[in-house]
């Protein structure tokens, strides 16, 4: 079965669903953003001080003690969970559209790789392996851009006319 470019042949109702859905898991995954830079300036050293505590700066504005195996247990097993069902939806979505299928399989693929990146080095960086904070920032950047440039794809395909 043929799916690639079966967006444009969408009734009007199953684009607006579509596109309101994108739009609004956009709204819910930039506002975890916010809350990352929140707690962590969006830098290296706030996420080993988010996981890990800034007990022993004593100038540090807030403190913060190391996370329990348990909070980061949950904490993995929450954003992993939910954010392979972000992507899956947004795969299964861009899998109907007319975008390069080279890049079509990078932006389906990609995300899967920097969850596990990402979170399992959340994991890695609290058990003590601390130059994974480097790999949790780039895979997290990387993360981000692969939804964005995914929204935008799918978005603008939803504007394509049938060919």
């Amino acid at each position: 079965m043929e799916l690639h470019g079966k967006i444009h042949q969408l009734p009007k109702p199953a684009k607006l669903l579509v596109g309101f859905f994108v739009l609004t898991l956009s709204f819910g995954y930039f506002t975890g953003l916010r809350f990352v830079n929140e707690n962590t300036g969006n830098t290296t050293k706030g996420i080993e001080e988010h996981y890990l505590g800034n007990e022993d700066n004593e100038e540090a504005d807030v403190m913060r003690f190391k996370k329990s195996e348990k909070e980061i247990i949950t904490t993995v097993h929450n954003h992993v969970t939910s954010m392979s069902l972000i992507f899956l939806a947004l795969g299964s979505i861009l899998l109907i559209t007319s975008v390069n299928p080279r890049l079509k399989k990078f932006l389906i693929v990609e995300p899967f790789v920097s969850i596990v990146l990402t979170f399992g080095g959340i994991w890695l960086m609290w058990s003590g392996v601390l130059w994974f904070k480097y790999i949790i920032i780039c895979s997290g950047i990387l993360l981000t851009l692969t939804f964005t440039t995914s929204v935008i794809l799918i978005v603008s395909q939803l504007f394509k006319k049938a060919q």
